[in-house]
């Protein structure tokens, strides 16, 4: 493009460059969002990926078509799932937007290892196995809603490792197992354990608990290479517990709390709560997983009831609610009226399942009255859900607050944005525990990738340390923008009317989280700002480095007189600051607010 600046010269690429599953894209022009969501081809068809609920990675893509190329239609599409489960879900919701026609309209292909490979009676080793729900191309559009709203689908670290094993014949479709394949075996230096790795010696400069520091090979040599081509179902279960471990840690000094991350003794008082585990911390493939999930097992747990949406959402968030169960009550505004009025329906005799809420928001980093919200919940009987991940475990503490946490551990918790997750906490004290842990006892499935997990586990070994530094930055930021006449408004905790929420559950070492939002007085203003500033740009947040992104354009760009009602305007450029130096990023901000045309002068 004519005029470009040279650090917006990479539209397309993933964020960080050439990483192979990355959970970012390079957006870095205001036109590009826009021709993004146009579907402009100069835009699409230079995506290398694109955040993954939303743009499918091209390794699923591939699995999919080779699925359909032998086992469909020319007029058919796949979606790829790790379980069965997963995939009836997916018919269920497909069947009801598109009663089918006839018995076959939609089918699930069960994928499963092979019983004639050497390695499939080997269980050390992880095997290959996914569920593809095959259905009319023309359906397409409803398949994506699912796709996206669930967090649901595979991950591209499981589509390769899949797709390897279907090319080697490791991977077959079940029906098409017979009995004289099951009677035979492998080479029986398969039918021992293998005894190749020991799963805590391939932490070189850590244990599986997270102590010690990360090793200090690129990930593709520590995992792709040492560990890719024998993926040790014992080593995965140390890195998913030593997630689950690090999480409840964070969240109370009574639980296995590793030395990197232990609390003052008066600090540890307050997070106590009691009968806490790590038992109560689950994993999902993503955060909007977990969402979606602790959703549907309170409608398992209480039954079948409208749900309430308080604080203007995440964009999937609402659509789970209003599309996945009876509908949702929603309260976009977040304000105290809406409580009132809130109250005012639960004193009339309205029944509610679940009060969901983000403290603090995305995007406009309002933070929810939670103690006032906990009393009503427990006046008038209904479950209040809160996702931190926005605040985070080491900024603020909620648990007492929530009946259940929910967290994107695919932002900060991570960092390098390489890897998705998600988790949901049960607060042990809370009214529906018992039900809870019943429903998902019945209902749970651990579907977060073996290697996804190896990958996760080894980027979170920091996240205390980052997150310190993210918070300074955070702050220096805010007070940048703040004090420019461009600005027209700056989104942030300590600098919002509702700081009083936000602080009653602070900790007394936490500060106000690495994400911030800005409006300017003119989409144009900001348009200028934003293909100036000389950060990366792309969907996604909590990354080690600071990452930009036009957000109203790019969650709600077919609904943003509605965004705007309840003001989450289309200028609003938002900021998930990472671990730059202080000084040289706020130049790199102060640059592209010189950049703004001066007050009536055209930026054309």
């Amino acid at each position: 493009m004519p005029g470009l600046l040279p650090f917006n010269d990479n539209l397309g690429e993933t964020i960080p460059p050439d990483t192979p599953h990355a959970v970012s894209v390079s957006l870095p022009t205001w036109s590009a969002n826009v021709g993004y969501e146009e579907g402009k081809d100069w835009v699409v068809s230079k995506m290398q990926c694109g955040y993954p609920r939303f743009f499918i990675h091209k390794s699923i893509q591939h699995l999919a078509e080779t699925i359909v190329t032998k086992y469909g239609t020319p007029h058919e599409k796949a979606m790829l799932f790790p379980t069965h489960a997963v995939a009836l879900r997916c018919v269920d919701f497909l069947s009801r937007q598109h009663p089918p026609t006839h018995p076959h309209t939609f089918r699930i292909l069960d994928f499963v290892p092979s019983p004639t490979d050497a390695a499939s009676v080997d269980h050390k080793r992880v095997q290959p196995r996914l569920s593809a729900v095959v259905y009319p191309k023309e359906q397409w559009p409803t398949a994506k809603v699912f796709w996206q709203h669930t967090g649901d689908g595979i991950s591209s670290r499981r589509a390769g490792f899949c797709r390897k094993a279907l090319e080697a014949g490791q991977l077959v479709e079940k029906s098409a197992i017979t009995d004289s394949m099951r009677l035979r075996k492998g080479p029986k230096r398969y039918q021992r354990l293998s005894r190749e790795t020991n799963a805590l010696d391939m932490y070189e400069n850590g244990d599986a608990n997270g102590n010690g520091t990360a090793n200090a090979q690129e990930p593709a040599q520590f995992v792709e290479e040492r560990f890719g081509r024998n993926l040790n179902v014992a080593f995965a279960a140390e890195a998913k517990l030593a997630i689950r471990r690090r999480i409840a840690g964070s969240l109370t000094a009574n639980v296995d709390l590793p030395e990197a991350i232990e609390k003052p003794q008066d600090e540890a008082s307050k997070r106590h709560v009691v009968g806490f585990s790590v038992d109560d911390v689950y994993l999902y493939p993503t955060g909007m997983s977990a969402i979606f999930n602790t959703h549907r097992a309170i409608m398992t747990a209480r039954g079948m009831m409208k749900s309430i949406s308080y604080g203007f959402p995440y964009v999937d968030t609402l659509k789970i609610l209003e599309k996945f169960g009876p509908g949702a009550l929603f309260y976009g505004h977040g304000s105290p009226e809406d409580l009132d009025d809130l109250e005012r329906r639960l004193e009339s005799g309205e029944k509610y399942l679940a009060l969901f809420c983000e403290f603090p928001g995305n995007p406009l980093l309002k933070t929810p009255d939670i103690r006032r919200i906990r009393a009503l919940a427990d006046k008038y009987d209904f479950a209040v859900v809160v996702d931190e991940t926005i605040g985070n475990f080491l900024n603020v503490h909620v648990l007492p607050y929530a009946d259940v946490i929910v967290s994107s551990l695919t932002k900060v918790f991570s960092g390098d944005s390489n890897v998705m997750g998600g988790s949901a906490i049960l607060n042990s004290e809370g009214r529906y525990y018992d039900l809870m842990k019943h429903a998902l006892a019945r209902e749970y499935e651990d579907n977060h990738f073996e290697e996804d997990s190896v990958f996760l586990e080894r980027n979170s070994r920091d996240f205390v340390s980052r997150i310190e530094r993210i918070n300074v930055n955070a702050e220096a930021i805010c007070e940048v923008l703040t004090k420019h006449p461009r600005v027209k408004q700056v989104n942030y905790p300590k600098s919002s009317p509702t700081r009083k929420y936000y602080d009653q559950c602070r900790l007394p070492s936490g500060g106000y989280g690495g994400l911030l939002s800005a409006t300017f007085h003119s989409v144009a203003d900001a348009a200028a700002f934003y293909d100036n500033l000389d950060t990366c740009k792309g969907p996604s947040l909590g990354t080690n480095f600071t990452l930009s992104s036009p957000f109203v354009i790019l969650a709600h760009y077919i609904e943003l007189d509605w965004a705007a009602s309840y003001g989450v305007e289309a200028s609003l450029v938002r900021f998930s600051v990472g671990l730059e130096d202080s000084e040289a990023l706020k130049a790199v901000f102060q640059r592209a607010l010189a950049a703004i045309p001066a007050a009536g002068v055209s930026s054309t």
